[in-house]
């Protein structure tokens, strides 16, 4: 088996047989809700949510179970039937003998082309799809005929393309019921399914979606007839990989005007009887569209149904997603580079998908979660920072006064609903992801006035951080928190991050750190509600607490000696380690505060002063850190220490020796270590068990836990998973990036690039991980990548990468450069590059380092600007163009603002000399 090679730096790659490797799936999508997922033989889905699939749904078992797919077929007079998408009976037979078609594939950002060659039949296709990035809500299919024989060729094109037309939930329940609903028609250039109703037992809806399949010659030839019903189409005893009305003559497609009622629909289109000379080529344009009337998905499809626009829309939809993908790296690494581009679209990829509507995804009915709101953020925060702010202070209209938050979102930003299942479930990990990246805005645009910013609380029945109903809480009151005098309250961002730490703060356990609840960011660990607690999150909320005190003290700096709270936070704000340390003490404060927060709260407002308020906050981190520090360490009988991680619903240390074996979790090292909670020589001690425990480099990396051989059920259904799949002892990419991520950070950049680079060159092997470029959720045992393209792993790599990795960050508005580059990363010429956006100029910092110096051995030594002397370390002097001298220092160096001066259009070169 080989491997797919790129084609270019923007990530275009060729793969030879694709179709030989199981499970392959394509994105191509855009920001008007068309959502598809491809296969190399055209399989898999089209759909605009969970009710609206235009193309039958699938799951990743159904891409090699399913035979529904977007065919085009060949009878070829003389010779029979040929698939020009491979999904024929006989080639499937034929798959692995002497008589396999040659297969190539090509693909881009959300495109893909295949080209299919029969020796047998002498005929080449070529299909190219994609989806317009525009507002049109269609999906394009260009096949291309060609005759590579010697003989001509007598065809007669068929496309053959399954509509499906209703909800997801009907794929099993009512499959046939909702099928009588089906109302389809032929048009002059194609099939067209308007059910009557979507079918809900709860209440029927009458329908508002119409679904299509059209077709035309690229030089306007119409369809010659249709075969709009699936089953006159396969005949019986036929199938869609071996449709009688293809190979026999008495099976013949109807006229345009043909109404249909009650049964599957085909948007199948057949075309000219044709005569191919060798070498000769014809090409058709098909069109799978949605729209909101017949008129309107008519009109469409027509646009796009020849040579021109389709061309014109092809070459549009490139530019635009190539000018989203604003972030290009160079190393000495030249795949690293294209497979990066790869990974800087996902986070895009997950904003459109969300969790769900890919074939591997099983997280429900699709949408985001709360988590991914704010990670997805941090990539847009990089590459298109347009419009973050307000989405930022939008998405904290979620956050409950209790510190918890909605969990079901909707379509609009800063749109959240209430459960309509009544499902109470906190996530005690939640509270931590809105201030990281808050934070990055804030260091990125240098406005730490964004904290000032108000805006609403969610309210729903939950309360009591989701262990009460509020029974006085009605629908008409809506989802906002109210005043006693029935005022919807708004207060400062800062006050939501407050509340949200604060409350988390409280929330202890019988060893004091903050209980897991529900489940923390690992969801898995989902049944030690009672007494569960999550050491590792508690780290990662204590540094928290630190930096938002940082951030109260520069607002301080700029004037803003008091800062407004709602009176109710008051209780609180206690600020003495004698509560802190005492768990029933801090248990009683929490349960009086959610009590006044229950229904409604005063309205008042609280003034304190800044700096009391920054104290406060980081004498509680400073606490949370301490107690762990004293508590959690461990050392088992072979001598390697790290950090405990949690503790299990009967009160007991999850992490250790057991009587199965060592027992270690890697997520409480990754926060322990990013929260600074882990003192130097402990992280050397974590990196070296983690090596010996967790370290696989066959499978990608680091592995999530080691083998604890339990069902465990008093933490949570992962230990009812194999292990080595999923959460149980998978490399899970997300934990194992946030691990280089947290080494890096604390300056063991060597570390850190062996958890990238050991992940990125078993994505990148094809042979193993079976997967197209980019990276995967997680890695299974066998080494195949699963839950491909929709990850956060990608957002933090991308930010890892360019901020820690290249050094290339904002403190306060300030360009901040502090590379962790390590020596093989530099090319021949000992230069490593990335292209990025700051402040809205376009940059491209170039790092050069000619005495080939390992990380930790060299340091800047001069920047240039655009060819100008900006600043020399080696022998400081203030040139014209720096209006602000910065002395070394130990972790990078800051260029003042002296970049919002330059021009916004052209591309500004920094070249950063090391020494």
């Amino acid at each position: 088996m080989k491997g797919y090679k790129y084609l270019d730096k923007k990530g275009t790659f060729e793969l030879e047989n694709p179709e030989l490797t199981s499970y392959l799936y394509f994105p191509i999508c855009n920001e008007s809700g068309v959502m598809s997922s491809l296969t190399p033989t055209f399989g898999g889905d089209s759909k605009m949510g969970q009710n609206t699939f235009l193309l039958s749904p699938v799951s990743s078992e159904d891409l090699h179970n399913n035979k529904s797919s977007r065919n085009f077929w060949c009878y070829i007079k003389g010779k029979g039937i040929w698939s020009a998408t491979g999904r024929s009976s006989k080639q499937q037979a034929e798959l692995f003998t002497e008589c396999k078609d040659e297969t190539r594939l090509e693909a881009g950002v959300l495109w893909q082309k295949v080209t299919r060659t029969s020796k047998q039949f002498g005929i080449t296709s070529e299909i190219t799809s994609f989806v317009p990035h525009t507002k049109h809500k269609s999906e394009l299919m260009i096949v291309k005929l060609k005759n590579s024989g010697k003989e001509n060729l007598d065809i007669t094109p068929t496309a053959a393309i399954p509509l499906y037309g209703r909800s997801a939930d009907n794929i099993r329940d009512h499959r046939h019921v909702t099928s009588l609903l089906h109302r389809i028609e032929t048009v002059e250039t194609g099939v067209i399914l308007n059910p009557t109703l979507t079918f809900d037992e709860r209440g029927h809806q009458e329908n508002q979606v119409v679904y299509g399949v059209f077709g035309r010659t690229s030089d306007g030839e119409l369809p010659a007839g249709f075969y709009p019903c699936t089953e006159e189409f396969i005949g019986e005893g036929g199938a869609f990989e071996n449709p009688r009305a293809i190979s026999e003559e008495n099976i013949v497609p109807v006229e345009k005007g043909i109404i249909i009622e009650g049964y599957e629909a085909l948007g199948g289109i057949q075309f000219k009887n044709i005569i191919l000379e060798p070498m000769e080529e014809k090409t058709y344009i098909l069109v799978l569209g949605y729209g909101d009337s017949k008129e309107e998905l008519m009109k469409e499809a027509d646009y796009f149904l020849s040579q021109m626009p389709w061309e014109k829309a092809f070459i549009a939809m490139k530019k635009y997603w190539d000018e989203k993908l604003n972030i290009e790296f160079g190393s000495g690494k030249k795949d690293f580079d294209p497979w990066m581009y790869w990974v800087s679209f996902q986070p895009i990829l997950r904003r459109i998908y969300g969790c769900s509507f890919l074939p591997h995804h099983d997280y429900g009915k699709g949408g985001r979660g709360w988590r991914d709101l704010w990670q997805d953020c941090l990539a847009l925060l990089m590459m298109n920072p347009d419009g973050v702010k307000e989405m930022l202070i939008d998405n904290f209209s979620g956050v409950r006064m209790d510190g918890t938050n909605a969990t079901i979102i909707g379509r609009n930003q800063g749109e959240f609903i209430a459960d309509r299942n009544n499902i109470t479930r906190v996530w005690m990990d939640h509270g931590v992801w809105p201030f990281l990246t808050t934070k990055l805005y804030i260091m990125q645009r240098g406005d730490v006035e964004i904290l000032l910013k108000e805006n609403y609380y969610f309210k729903d029945p939950q309360c009591m951080r989701g262990e009460e109903i509020d029974h006085l809480w009605k629908q008409e009151d809506g989802n906002h928190v109210r005043t006693n005098e029935g005022l919807e309250y708004k207060g400062s961002i800062l006050e939501h991050m407050l509340i949200q730490h604060l409350t988390s703060f409280y929330d202890v356990g019988e060893h004091n750190h903050i209980r897991l609840r529900g489940a923390d960011w690992n969801d898995a660990l989902d049944m030690a509600k009672e007494r569960g607690e999550s050491v590792a999150f508690t780290a990662l909320y204590g540094e928290n607490l630190n930096q938002i005190g940082e951030l109260i003290l520069n607002l301080y700096q700029k004037g803003f000696k008091k800062i407004a709270l709602a009176k109710e936070l008051e209780i609180l704000l206690e600020d003495d380690w004698k509560v802190y340390e005492d768990i029933h003490k801090k248990q009683e404060i929490l349960s009086r505060y959610c009590e006044q927060c229950k229904s409604r709260i005063s309205g008042e407002k609280l003034f304190i002063s800044s700096l009391d308020l920054a104290g406060n906050l980081k004498n509680k981190g400073g606490w949370i850190k301490k107690h762990i520090r004293e508590t959690e360490w461990i050392t088992n009988e072979e001598g390697h220490s790290w950090y405990n991680g949690y503790y299990d619903n009967r009160g007991n240390a999850v992490e250790g020796d057991s009587p199965t074996g060592v027992r270690m979790m890697l997520t409480g090292q990754v926060f322990t270590i990013m929260s600074d909670t882990a003192v130097t020589e402990q992280v050397k001690e974590i990196i070296s068990s983690a090596d010996a425990y967790l370290y696989d480099p066959d499978i990608g990396g680091y592995k999530l836990n080691t083998n604890f051989k339990e069902l465990k059920t008093d933490l949570g259904r992962m230990f009812g998973f194999a292990y080595g799949q999923k959460e149980n002892g998978a490399v899970f990419s997300h934990m194992a990036v946030m691990y280089a991520n947290a080494l890096y950070q604390r300056g063991f950049a060597k570390e850190g690039y062996k958890v990238i680079d050991t992940l990125y060159r078993h994505s990148s092997n094809f042979e193993k991980s079976r997967i197209y470029p980019g990276i995967p959720e997680y890695i299974g045992g066998n080494g195949r990548g699963l839950y491909h393209y929709l990850t956060g792993a990608a957002s933090w790599l991308l930010l890892t990468v360019l901020t820690e990795m290249y050094g290339v960050k904002g403190h306060y508005g300030d360009l901040k450069l502090s590379p962790k580059l390590t020596l093989e990363q530099f090319d021949d010429k000992q230069e490593a590059y990335v292209k990025f956006a700051f402040a809205d100029k376009k940059l491209l910092v170039v790092y050069h380092n000619p005495l080939k110096k390992e990380y930790g051995e060299y340091q800047i030594k001069s920047i240039f600007i655009n060819g100008k002397l900006y600043c020399n370390y080696t022998n400081p002097v203030i040139t014209e163009n720096q209006s602000h001298l910065d002395n070394l220092c130990l972790d990078g160096i800051i260029l003042r603002k002296d970049i919002e001066a330059l021009d916004s259009i052209m591309e500004h070169k920094i070249i950063v000399e090391l020494i």
